[in-house]
This record gives C-alpha cells, sequence and structure tokens, in this order.
C-alpha cells in the first residue's frame, strides 16, 4: 500500500500545482483542463451506456465543466475544467461515485453479481491546446470509428460543448 503524501511547489506552467501520491501520481493545479478515462468490465448496451453518462453528467453539477464526455461500449473518456474553488477535489471520488450509482441501476436491472465498471481511472492534465484538441476530436469521433453512428450528433451518450 502506498502512503498519502503531499507536495505543494510552484511550476512556471501551472498555477498551484500539487503532486500526491496513493496507487499512483495523481497531478492538479489551477485553470487546467484533465482528460479522464476507464474501461468497462464488459460491453454496454445503449440503455446502460446512457444510465453512465448521465449519471457522470449529474456528478459534476458545481465541481467541474465538460468540455466533451463520451460513453462507449468498452470505455469512457471525458475532458474537462475544474470550477473556482474545487482545487482540492479528488476526480476520482466524482468518477468513481458516479460509475456506483450506474452500477447499483444496472446491476438491479441484469441481476449481475459486479457492475460493470472496474474500480479505477486514469485522469491527467492536458499539456496544451495541441493535446487538447487532438484529444477532444478523438472523443468527438469515436463513436463513428467504432461503428456506432455514422455522425457524432446521433450518439446517445456523447456531450460537447463549443469546441476548444
Amino acid at each position: 500500500m502506498g502512503v498519502v503524501g503531499r507536495i505543494s511547489f510552484t511550476m512556471s506552467r501551472w498555477q498551484n500545482f500539487q503532486i500526491w501520491r496513493g496507487k499512483l501520481p495523481h497531478w492538479r493545479a489551477l485553470g487546467v483542463d484533465y482528460y479522464v478515462t476507464f474501461r468497462h468490465r464488459r460491453s454496454l448496451d445503449e440503455g446502460e451506456a446512457t444510465l453512465l453518462y448521465l449519471q457522470l453528467f449529474r456528478a459534476q453539477r458545481s465541481k467541474f465543466d465538460y468540455l466533451i464526455l463520451c460513453v462507449l461500449p468498452e470505455k469512457t473518456e471525458m475532458i474537462f475544467r475544474l470550477q473556482e474553488g474545487q482545487e482540492e477535489l479528488e476526480l476520482s471520488d466524482v468518477v468513481e461515485k458516479a460509475k456506483r450509482k450506474a452500477a447499483a441501476l444496472i446491476t438491479k436491472k441484469t441481476g449481475e453479481k459486479y457492475g460493470p465498471f472496474y474500480q479505477e481511472s486514469f485522469d491527467r492534465i492536458v499539456r496544451d491546446e495541441s493535446e487538447l484538441e487532438q484529444l477532444w476530436l478523438g472523443i468527438l469521433g469515436s463513436p463513428v470509428d467504432e461503428g456506432l453512428v455514422s455522425e457524432p450528433e446521433d450518439y446517445c451518450a456523447l456531450f460537447v460543448a463549443d469546441r476548444p
């Protein structure tokens, strides 16, 4: 088990940059965009993807603002910005809570013993505008790339804010 420790120092690129360790290092800073993704234990059907999408969307209310959110059958990806005053927020807590709520609804319906989501997610700070654009376009095109729809706007579990 890792020891949780917090390091805070000034970094010229990001304001109030912090690193702490649990199982993996986590980076937080003010005024940055975060990319978060996680895999699913099994493929989700359209209704299950919509359930997870709605739970994730509700979870962000006063904590962060989505730039893009997409729940695919095999994985979920999102980019968001923390709202002011949420610098101490542990992103995985918000994401995991939404996953647990969706999993409870799904397992109640299907009778499965375990929810369809792994208990892990990967989050990181988006490095620059070029990477933001690349990630954003990749997420936007993923429902088409997966063969789920012919146009991104036709996919039911995709939220897109104004293009960065």
